[in-house]
C-alpha cells in the first residue's frame, strides 16, 4: 500500500512557497488512513509513507492526542478519529453545490423511491458528497466521502465526457483497474464510451461498479465556463428496471439537472 509523496522542495517549485514538512506528513497520514480498509500499524505507516519509524510514532501520538486518529481495540492499529468525521461533515454542510442540490435530490428520491447520489470529481476519483437513500429494502448506499474510480461509475463517466480526451488521458492512471467484469479497462473502449455519453446526453453505469446495479448520471454544468466537476445520479437495482421505467428515470434526472443549475 505504498503511496507516492511530494516533497516540500517539489511543491515549492510549483507554488513558489516553501511548505511545512511536518504538516505535509500529517496530511499524508490522514489521507492514508482515510483510504485504508482496516486499521494500520506503526510499521505500515512508516513503510508505506516512507518516513522514519520514530517520526511516524510521534506523528501518530500527536494526532491521537488531538482526536484525529484513534487506536483500535488491540492498541497496535490506527484509524481515523472522530475529529475527521466532524470536519468532513462540516465540509458537506457548507458546500454550495450540496446546498443547491439537496432539496431537488430529496424530491427525486421521494417521488421515485430510488437512491440519488451527488458526487464531485477529484483527480481520477469521484467523491460522494450527498446521498438520498431508496425507500426499498433492496438499496445501494454510498456514504458521503466514499471514493471510486471515475472510469468505473456513471457519475465519473458523465464528468469525463465533458472534457477533451487528451485531458482525460492525462488525468487517468496508466492502468485502469476493474471493479467488476463490466468495468472499462481499455482506454480506447472508454474513449468510445465517452463519445456515446456525449451523444446520448447522460451516462449509464451498466454494472461496472457494482454487479446488479445500473446507474444513470448527468453532469451539472453551472455555466461558469469551466468543465463540470459535479454529477447527479439515480442508482437502481436492475431487478426493478424495465425500458419504460428507465426512460422515466432519465427524464426525471434531466429535469432535476435543469432545476439545480438554473
Amino acid at each position: 500500500m505504498r503511496r507516492s509523496t511530494t516533497t516540500g522542495a517539489e511543491t515549492a517549485e510549483v507554488t513558489g512557497v516553501r511548505t511545512v514538512k511536518s504538516a505535509e506528513r500529517a496530511i499524508l497520514l490522514l489521507e492514508y488512513l482515510s483510504s485504508a480498509e482496516e486499521p494500520r500499524s506503526l510499521r505500515d505507516v512508516a513503510q508505506d509513507l516512507e518516513i522514519p519509524r520514530a517520526s511516524a510514532y510521534a506523528l501518530l501520538m500527536t494526532l491521537v492526542h488531538r482526536g484525529w486518529v484513534e487506536p483500535d481495540a488491540t492498541g497496535s492499529g490506527f484509524r481515523l478519529g472522530i475529529r475527521a468525521l466532524r470536519v468532513g461533515a462540516s465540509y458537506v454542510e457548507h458546500d454550495d453545490v450540496v446546498q443547491r442540490a439537496h432539496r431537488v435530490m430529496d424530491e427525486m428520491s421521494q417521488e421515485w423511491g430510488e437512491t440519488v447520489h451527488l458526487a464531485r470529481l477529484d483527480a481520477h476519483e469521484i467523491v460522494y458528497l450527498a446521498t438520498c437513500i431508496s425507500r426499498h429494502s433492496l438499496a445501494v448506499v454510498s456514504r458521503p466521502g466514499r471514493r471510486l474510480p471515475c472510469w468505473a461509475t456513471g457519475l465519473g463517466k458523465a464528468l469525463l465526457a465533458e472534457r477533451p480526451w487528451e485531458e482525460n488521458d492525462a488525468l487517468l492512471p496508466e492502468a485502469l483497474s476493474a471493479r467488476t467484469v463490466n468495468t472499462f479497462t481499455d482506454r480506447e473502449a472508454l474513449r468510445d464510451e465517452l463519445k456515446s455519453v456525449q451523444e446520448r446526453g447522460y451516462a449509464i453505469d451498466e454494472q461496472e461498479s457494482t454487479i446488479g446495479l445500473r446507474c444513470f448520471s448527468v453532469a451539472l454544468d453551472f455555466g461558469d465556463g469551466t468543465a463540470p466537476k459535479e454529477a447527479l445520479s439515480f442508482s437502481v437495482p436492475i431487478v426493478r428496471l424495465d425500458p419504460e421505467r428507465e426512460r422515466s428515470l432519465v427524464a426525471a434526472l434531466l429535469d432535476a439537472r435543469e432545476r439545480i443549475v438554473r
